[in-house]
């Protein structure tokens, strides 16, 4: 084991001895020399097809075992006591709060009698749920913040009944996947039945005022943090009744065993659609008729080899939104009696974009995607083209959907530099006016963003956005960090985010590269990111590193690297392959361990992406390639890393982290730290209280610029 100290004296006179050159060596050196808690090696011997694997940490995966609790302590008293100690940690986290401290809104809908919105004060953990009555009086509907003291029970989900009367809301504690449901009357927000427990990657969803549908698993007999879920099952809650007699629609039969099901109801409440996955990409399609006594499953679409999903029903006419044969999407529209794809017929065919389209009163709006910037147009239900809308700028649109009687619709706005704010399209006419935009510490005019295109190792060209503060030295000197993440077909487009905007008020580019495994450029783009294709996905990463160093926008020394999930193993990967190309190091909730991924939770579902260790040699020795924890060597530098992983992340399980953080500390041969940063009573990222997001973004940003060699903000006086 590695024995270092911090004197505790040298930290707590650190600021004061900035101005003494002598004196701030020796405090640097004394800030190098620290204890990493010791971690025991018990190894555990795998073989696959005859090649025997050793993993130490084995026992790291046991969340329940009060070794692997007090490891974490033992973990966060040392990292936390780094990070707190960085002299402008505070200085960077007063700055977030300052901007932070703004009134957010989300665009209004109307339910029954009420007109619904989520609002935050400024620096709210939680958002809030109010509504208005006819009359405009504003109150209170759901407040999360009251579910928890400390914020960590979160409003995961919200489904009211189509009359308004009745909702459906969902909660989520410490960030866990797994929620609980309870139903309220509306009028009188008095609670009707009793919570449903073990809901998982579902809501509510009504049929009348009956009843609603809902998804789980079976519970798991092991730890429900870490145990393999895998058969995803459909049911139905008749209101009044208990959850034991809750009917099994669909799923977990011989005949249909699904990882992961959707199940909800048409707008006209006509038809109940069921779509069952085995993986995150392809899906079966199925309608069922509700207006008829134990009418049979109407299949649309019986393989996994497209998404395909139910845009509308209109009488008997169902409008699809699909890739097959489309890698970049298209709508179609089918008759229920005969809704298979040989009878599909095309509404608005398949463009050189990608195509995301949504049901606003009698319209279609079809959102494209071009070099990951959005535009949108609208058609009608026979495929017309009415108009192209006009957006603010160069961003991202996202647009809500509106009932067919609807005459407006709302659509919300952002880049790097501007902040989200809602606008309210009139869709009769296609103009368009600002609804809302925050009022914040902060100046968009003064940032700006440049958009290139560069080469990665095999000839691709990949997009890329480069946001900083006007004045900004592009001499290679400034702070920079690349953010990726490369994976399951989702589309990293320009977004607002008070965490980047602090970066670059300091000083510091932003950059994005919108790298291949994503959905930038439709099926195609994802799949050259995938099983044996992933490499591709850190050689367009690395790429961009070096562009990033070549055209002098950073350094190496002053280069950090970001992401999470499947974008934390991005950055645990290009790390390990690359750990000369960056100074810093920071992945979030990644998936390190690829032998051993699938066997947690509803990791099998990913293998569309990875592949698993199980399918062959060949794919086996492709993932012990670029596994993290299988890659990291002794008697290697690499760069200032930190970890940052939830104890009850229930989708990638923090074992993941916590043994490549055992590794790198185990084989680091240089004195840049390597910390993780465990979360208490947090998840995989959503429903993170604001506090928590702006201690964790304080924790990054000053370690990355302490180990860039800076001993104050990059743009202090």
């Amino acid at each position: 084991m590695r024995r270092f100290f911090i004197p505790l004296g040298c930290l707590l006179v650190l600021s004061a001895c900035n101005n003494n050159t002598k004196k701030e060596e020796e405090t640097q050196e004394a800030w190098e020399k620290f204890t990493y808690p010791e971690t025991k090696k018990e190894n555990v011997e795998d073989t696959y097809f005859g090649e025997k694997i050793i993993d130490p940490y084995r026992w790291l995966e046991d969340d329940q075992s009060p070794e692997t609790e007090a490891w974490v302590k033992a973990q966060n008293a040392v990292t936390f006591g780094y990070l707190h100690s960085i002299p402008f940690r505070d200085k960077i986290k007063a700055q977030a709060e300052k901007m932070w401290n703004h009134e957010e809104l989300t665009a209004p809908f109307d339910i029954g009698d009420y007109t619904y919105y989520y609002k935050n004060n400024g620096l709210q953990n939680q958002n809030v749920l109010y509504r208005k009555d006819k009359e405009g009086k504003e109150e209170v509907f759901l407040d999360p913040n009251t579910f928890a003291a400390d914020g960590t029970t979160s409003l995961a989900e919200v489904n009211f009944s189509k009359d308004g009367s009745l909702v459906c809301y969902l909660i989520s504690e410490g960030g866990s996947d797994w929620r609980k449901a309870i139903v309220l009357n509306t009028k009188t927000k008095e609670q009707i039945g009793d919570t449903i427990v073990n809901i998982k990657y579902s809501g509510g969803y009504w049929h009348k005022n009956d009843g609603f549908y809902y998804c789980s698993y079976d519970k798991p007999k092991g730890s429900e943090l870490s145990e393999k879920t895998d058969q995803n099952k459909l049911y139905y809650h008749k209101l009044g009744t208990a959850q034991s007699q809750d009917k099994l629609i669909f799923g977990g039969t011989p005949e249909e065993k699904n990882r992961f099901v959707g199940g909800y109801v048409s707008n006209d409440e006509n038809y109940l659609v069921i779509r069952g996955e085995e993986t995150t990409s392809g899906g079966k399609l199925w309608i069922k008729d509700l207006r008829k006594t134990n009418s049979p499953l109407i299949n649309i679409l019986n393989d996994y080899s497209s998404d395909t999903f139910i845009l509308s029903i209109k009488g008997d006419k169902i409008y699809l939104q699909t890739n097959l044969n489309a890698p970049n999407g298209k709508v179609v529209v089918t008759d229920v009696k005969h809704p298979t794809p040989e009878n599909w017929r095309d509404v608005i065919p398949e463009t050189d974009n990608v195509l995301t389209p949504v049901v606003a009163g009698r319209y279609i709006l079809a959102h494209y995607m071009k070099d990951a910037i959005s535009q949108v147009k609208q058609y009608d239900f026979e495929g017309k083209l009415i108009r192209e809308i006009e957006l603010p700028s160069i961003g991202t649109a996202a647009i809500d959907s509106a009932d067919e009687e609807d005459k407006d619709t709302y659509f919300t706005f952002e880049n790097y530099y501007t902040p989200l704010s809602i606008y309210k399209l009139h869709l009769e006419s296609g103009e368009t006016e600002l609804y809302w935009t925050p009022k914040m510490d902060f100046n968009p005019n003064d940032f700006e963003s440049k958009q290139v295109f560069y080469t990665s190792k095999d000839g691709t060209k990949v997009p890329m956005i480069i946001t900083y503060k006007k004045g900004t030295p592009l001499d290679g000197t400034a702070p920079t960090t690349l953010y990726g993440y490369g994976g399951f077909n989702i589309s990293y487009t320009p977004w607002f985010a008070v965490t980047y905007a602090v970066w670059m008020n300091n000083g510091g580019i932003f950059a994005v590269a919108n790298i291949r495994g994503g959905g930038e450029y439709g099926t195609k783009w994802h799949d050259d990111g995938t099983k044996f294709k992933k490499q591709n996905v850190f050689d367009d990463f690395i790429a961009a590193c070096q562009y990033l160093i070549d055209n002098k926008y950073t350094s190496k020394e002053k280069l950090a690297i970001k992401g999470g999930s499947n974008g934390g193993l991005l950055i645990g990967a290009v790390m390990t392959q690359r750990p000369d190309l960056m100074r810093v190091a920071l992945p979030y909730v990644g998936v390190m361990d690829m032998l051993r991924y699938h066997k947690f939770t509803s990791g099998a579902g990913w293998a569309y992406d990875y592949g698993t260790s199980d399918d062959s040699k060949e794919m086996f020795q492709y993932l012990k390639g670029y596994s993290p924890v299988h890659n990291v060597k002794e008697g290697t530098c690499y760069p200032a890393t930190l970890i940052f992983t939830g104890d009850h992340d229930d989708r990638v399980v923090p074992a993941h982290s916590f043994k490549f953080a055992a590794q790198l500390q185990s084989k680091q041969s240089c004195k840049n730290p390597v910390f993780i940063r465990i979360e208490t009573n947090a998840g995989h990222g959503a429903g993170t209280p604001v506090s928590k997001i702006i201690d964790q973004m304080a924790d990054w940003q000053s370690f990355a610029l302490w180990n860039m060699g800076y001993k104050d903000l990059p743009n202090s006086k």
